[in-house]
């Protein structure tokens, strides 16, 4: 895969990343394979949460043998700085690293999120001081609103932004339009997250029969090749540097297998057609909301 720029940051980065979360719940020995197959086929950008399970301990063992050689993110939900302090070091010892690359506020949902990270002892004065240190090169932050993804914006010249770039959810609520002009203002590497989400699951029974229990939500089906492809080129389209998969090895493996056939053409006119036919289909099941963010209820 041939490397792009990640915003301001002066990465090289690959466009289509490890998604940490794919290791969860994996045998090590499954772990160890799906980050070599990576490495492989060009992947240098690797991105884990603590929330993510065990994923940290499995992925941390098979991630070792590359890390002088690519990128490591990490994220932290906590929004006090006491208690993203123990969970930063705690990820670097089960990362074996000593630094992150880029590190991330994660999940910020509301405008109270964002308050609480920059007010008095909140996270955000910590990663500062962690940036300091030499622990942490580069700042950014994932949102699952634009809301709080503009607010926080506002307070801090983020590096990257991870956010929700997907078909369903530009076409029914503008989701993204906003964070895209903030992107071109600002500078910032944005990831893109959902580029092959259909649409919200139905409840949890379908989640948990399905292919993607990990998945927080539905991917296109494994046969649907074109909207796949037509899912990933919309989100390149609106401005994502890079793609984060699904959490499933098998969304993580097609997206790396099929970067330079998304690529080669650019979001197309049969792609729109395709991409609208379906919204009309699943516009009755997004998976997010505009205005507060919040998860589907499977």
């Amino acid at each position: 895969m041939k490397k792009v720029p990640l915003g301001k940051t002066g990465y090289s980065i690959s466009p289509i990343i490890y998604a940490g979360i794919v290791s969860m719940d994996e045998r090590q020995a499954d772990s160890d394979n799906y980050v070599a197959k990576s490495i492989d086929l060009g992947v240098n950008y690797f991105d884990i949460a603590p929330s993510y399970g065990n994923a940290e301990v499995i992925f941390g063992k098979s991630f070792k043998p590359y890390r002088k050689d690519v990128y490591l993110a990490c994220k932290t939900t906590q929004r006090k700085a006491k208690d993203a302090e123990k969970e930063f070091y705690q990820s670097l010892e089960h990362l074996h690293t000593d630094w992150f690359d880029v590190y991330q506020l994660h999940s910020l949902t509301t405008p109270e999120d964002v308050e609480v990270a920059f007010g008095p002892g909140g996270t955000m004065d910590l990663v500062l001081k962690l940036q300091q240190k030499g622990l942490v090169r580069k700042i950014g932050f994932s949102a699952h609103s634009e809301r709080a993804a503009l607010e926080a914006l506002k307070r801090y010249p983020f590096d990257t932004v991870m956010f929700p770039l997907n078909y369903l959810l530009h076409m029914g609520q503008g989701i993204g339009s906003d964070l895209v002009k903030a992107k071109q203002e600002h500078g910032f590497g944005l990831l893109g997250i959902k580029a092959l989400v259909e649409r919200a699951w139905l409840d949890d029974k379908e989640r948990d029969a399905s292919i993607w229990p990990k998945s927080w939500c539905k991917p296109f089906e494994k046969e649907d090749v074109a909207a796949r492809l037509a899912g990933m080129r919309y989100t390149f389209n609106l401005g994502a540097d890079a793609l984060i998969p699904p959490g499933n090895w098998e969304c993580q493996s097609f997206m790396m297998e099929h970067y330079e056939e998304a690529a080669k053409t650019g979001y197309t006119k049969e792609d729109e057609a395709l991409l609208r036919a379906r919204f009309e289909q699943m516009k009755d099941h997004p998976f997010f909301d505009k205005d507060t963010g919040n998860w589907p209820k499977a």
